[in-house]
């Protein structure tokens, strides 16, 4: 005899939910840090590259470049009136 139509349901809602505990969790990465950055260096004679259009140049010849860090900034709510 089969087995009525709510009873199945809660059998099936029952070991989805069964499953769902028994999932292994996800690790999360460690997100990058300001210290994983990697210094550009500049060395004498190498040539800078002119960059026609848009283009990734893998290894710039860079002089000065600012400060690690992040800034925080506090955005107001609302716009202009």
């Amino acid at each position: 005899m089969a087995l009525p139509f709510l009873a199945q349901l809660a059998i099936g809602v029952g070991l989805q939910i069964l499953g769902y505990l028994l999932m292994p969790k996800p690790k999360a990465e460690k997100p990058p840090t300001v210290d994983d950055l990697k210094d550009p260096t500049a060395e004498a004679g190498k040539p800078i590259p002119k960059v026609f259009g848009s283009m990734t140049v893998k290894s710039p010849n860079i002089i000065w470049f600012g400060d690690k860090g992040i800034v925080h900034r506090k955005m107001r709510k609302g716009g202009k009136k």
